[in-house]
């Protein structure tokens, strides 16, 4: 019994050392990308059982709140990162007790983490609404969103981390499962709480709480079943602080450029919140179309983070290079396709959120022309990002990102689009910061990798 269950985990795991790349990229990507998708069709769902049930206020309310959940709960999230690669890293190395102590020093992180979040949303909501001149319109339903919501904030943590684990041991598959799983309760709870109980965004919030909660349980008892080098203990969970430490060395910078990425994101909802709440419902829909495009190119992002880190633990460092030419050729096809896609099947798709209302479509359409036709160039970024953190540097790319990206898009909101007050204008900001940022992170992937390689030759030779 014993060996068969041991010969289950192998077969869930992946060894990204040896062997052809392709077709384990393809087994690694798809699981996350079909998750990220089945993950926004959910976001969808409640965005359109709100819209269609409760009205347009309410669905500005639900969808313009992405960008403050973001700009809250990122850090948290960038930390999952530096669970995953330190995972990676360990797993690589055939050190599997020491992927034990991460696994344990991970869900403690999550825990903590989660409540001290949770609690922070839930006392900052009101005052960081209406800094985001957020329409009074919409500014209670807003309120009462947001609370609920980071009342589920530390099983959404636990589910991150604990996702993170898995697909850095190359299980990608399990993940997805919980998800659909979770999805399709979320769904069934959104019907009933808003359509029968007339709960209007309040059941929204609760569905996703509830459905979050669920997930993050299915999670922890799959870390509970791997082989048992490996797997969670809940009563060991502890925090080490040699893993501790190596978490937050590429957690931290991940989960601050995360933050203040946001926090740029922010600023940007808040100039928009400037045309009016029909401008604010076309906004955030065509936002959720471009979601399903960076879910489908963020696939490879983890992707060329978790390789990257494998075959740097197990000191195989010609695959890197390879690693980062095939992420970088899968993800410009997936953003230039699917871009194309959503700009001209744009008011198809938008039609689904927004029925009958074409001046709010209208404003959508102005978005995906400018953003979601551009948008391979955020996954070129995120790409050659990934890898940095793969090589286990997370805070040059933060560096770079912060500067090339966030602060061009700020500087833009008080220059060029203070002069030119549109929102085509307000868009172009995102495609410039991609271009700038990628470049300087490609100059910092040659810089890195050299480096990386001279130290370990170094290490050997002494």
């Amino acid at each position: 019994m014993e060996a068969l269950k041991k010969n289950r985990t192998h077969q869930q795991t992946m060894d990204m050392t040896q062997g052809p790349l392709t077709g384990k990229l393809l087994i690694f990507t798809l699981p996350v990308m079909l998750a990220g998708i089945l993950q926004l069709l959910f976001n969808a769902a409640d965005i359109i059982v709100v819209g269609r049930l409760a009205g347009s206020n309410s669905l500005a309310a639900v969808g313009s709140n992405g960008a403050l959940i973001n700009l809250i709960v990122n850090l948290l999230v960038g930390l999952s990162v530096g669970s995953g690669v330190a995972t990676a890293f360990f797993y690589g190395a055939g050190e599997k007790d020491q992927v034990k102590e991460t696994i344990h020093t991970s869900i403690a992180i999550s825990l903590a983490g989660g409540v001290v979040t949770g609690v922070v949303g839930i006392v900052l909501s009101p005052l960081l609404l209406r800094l985001m001149a957020t329409p009074e319109t919409i500014i209670s339903l807003s309120e009462l969103y947001l609370r609920i919501y980071f009342v589920g904030v530390p099983s959404m943590a636990v589910y991150n981390f604990g996702s993170a684990i898995l697909r850095s041991l190359g299980d990608t598959r399990r993940p997805l499962y919980y998800l659909v799983i979770a999805g399709l309760i979320n769904i069934v709870l959104n019907v009933i709480l808003v359509a029968v109980f007339h709960l209007d965004v309040a059941g929204v919030a609760i569905a996703t709480v509830v459905s979050q909660t669920i997930s993050a349980a299915l999670v922890v008892r799959s870390l509970m079943r791997l082989e048992p080098e490996m797997n969670l203990e809940l009563k060991k969970i502890r925090v080490s602080k040699p893993k501790l430490f190596r978490i937050l060395r590429v957690g931290l910078p991940a989960g601050l450029q995360s933050t203040v990425f946001s926090l740029s994101n922010v600023l940007i909802q808040s100039s928009v919140n400037g045309f009016g709440e029909i401008a604010v419902a076309g906004n955030s829909a065509a936002g959720n179309i471009e979601g399903f495009i960076y879910m489908a190119m963020n696939s490879f992002y983890q992707a060329a983070q978790t390789f990257t880190s494998q075959n740097v633990g197990a000191r195989k460092f010609d695959r890197i290079g390879k690693v980062f030419l095939h992420c970088f050729l899968m993800v410009t096809v997936t953003g230039l396709v699917l871009g194309q896609v959503a700009y001209r099947m744009g008011n198809l798709l938008l039609g689904i959120y927004l029925p009958g209302n074409q001046e709010a479509i209208a404003y959508g359409i102005t978005r995906l022309s400018v953003i979601a036709v551009t948008y391979c160039l955020c996954g070129i970024m995120e790409v050659i990002s990934g890898e940095l953190r793969g090589m286990g540097e997370s805070v040059l790319p933060m560096v770079v990102s912060l500067v090339g990206s966030c602060l061009l898009r700020v500087i833009w909101i008080y220059t060029v689009f203070a002069v030119n007050h549109t929102l085509f204008v307000l868009y172009l900001s995102y495609p410039v910061s991609w271009i700038v940022t990628e470049s300087v992170h490609l100059i910092c992937y040659f810089y890195v990798k050299r480096r990386l390689v001279a130290r370990y030759q170094q290490v050997s030779v002494n």
